[in-house]
């Protein structure tokens, strides 16, 4: 069973309501303003919602429902699309199935189960579903200590950037996810160095926990992470979880892969992206 707030009312309620299969999600990008970034008018917030609506469609599969997403947007130049196509699939955020300028209904087959939009903007009557508010992205800081996905600039920090030089932009998917998603977001280049070197460590171990036998995810970790997402989308506590049992000496190292495996299919970080490609672990 999938429950969320429905910001409206403030409640939990289960969607799709049982026992329907299919969750038809309704995502609602926010308008693009102008000198938002670099001129296509897609910031942070424009990344954030989808991102919650992916987070939202991989949880569903994840406990057996079958999910329809569709996109909404407001009116966009051929740049501003292709431009929109290239930053959500950077970010690993699965492509909707209909993206479109109105609500449409006939891509959903029905009326949507839920709303994904942001909080301080209005899409709309939103009569039908339960409808989750994402919080704002702050990006008001000093402008050195800013960086933007596929910003070709090193973390402001001595943190070593990747070989090629290029920030991981997962490292903002995962910074935007550290965070409940209906709390605010402040985007800094410390923040982001932060993320980065999480995911190199992360991925770093994988790799290593992958050279050893599999073992199953243990039981009350599946239990703690399905019921942290299936209740309100809790991503921070999944993450913590993770941090927790990266550093646990009574989970066997192919224990630790399968799980960190298993959670990536709703984080998408690429965790399992270094393996086979480590360093011997040998004498």
């Amino acid at each position: 069973m999938l429950r969320i707030t429905d910001t409206r009312t403030g409640h939990l309620v289960e969607i799709p309501a049982a026992p329907r299969r299919l969750l038809r999600s309704c995502v609602h990008l926010p308008a693009l303003g102008a000198g938002t970034d670099d001129g296509t008018g897609i910031g942070p917030l424009h990344l954030r919602v989808p991102l919650i609506g992916d987070v939202l469609a991989r949880t569903a599969e994840l406990n057996g429902l079958q999910v329809i997403t569709v996109l909404t947007t407001p009116e966009l130049t051929p740049d501003r699309a292709r431009a929109l196509d290239r930053v959500m699939a950077v970010l690993g955020i699965h492509p909707p199935t209909v993206i479109g300028p109105h609500r449409p209904e006939a891509a959903l087959g029905g009326p949507a189960d839920v709303h994904v939009t942001a909080g301080d903007t209005d899409p709309g009557d939103l009569a039908d579903g339960a409808r989750i508010e994402v919080g704002r992205v702050d990006t008001t800081v000093p402008e050195q200590d800013t960086a933007a996905p596929g910003d070709s600039t090193a973390p402001a920090d001595d943190t070593p950037a990747p070989a090629d030089g290029t920030p991981d932009p997962l490292a903002v998917r995962l910074l935007l996810l550290g965070r409940p998603y209906g709390t605010p977001v402040t985007v800094t280049g410390a923040a982001l160095a932060g993320a980065g070197r999480t995911l190199r460590d992360w991925r770093r171990s994988v790799a290593d926990w992958a050279q050893q036998p599999s073992r199953p995810v243990p039981a009350d970790l599946l239990g703690q992470s399905h019921a942290a997402l299936a209740e309100d989308l809790d991503v921070a506590a999944v993450l913590a979880l993770l941090a927790e049992v990266a550093g646990r000496c009574d989970v066997p190292a192919g224990a630790k892969f399968e799980t960190f495996a298993h959670l990536d299919r709703v984080l998408g970080l690429d965790l399992a992206r270094d393996v086979g490609h480590q360093r011997p672990t040998g004498p």
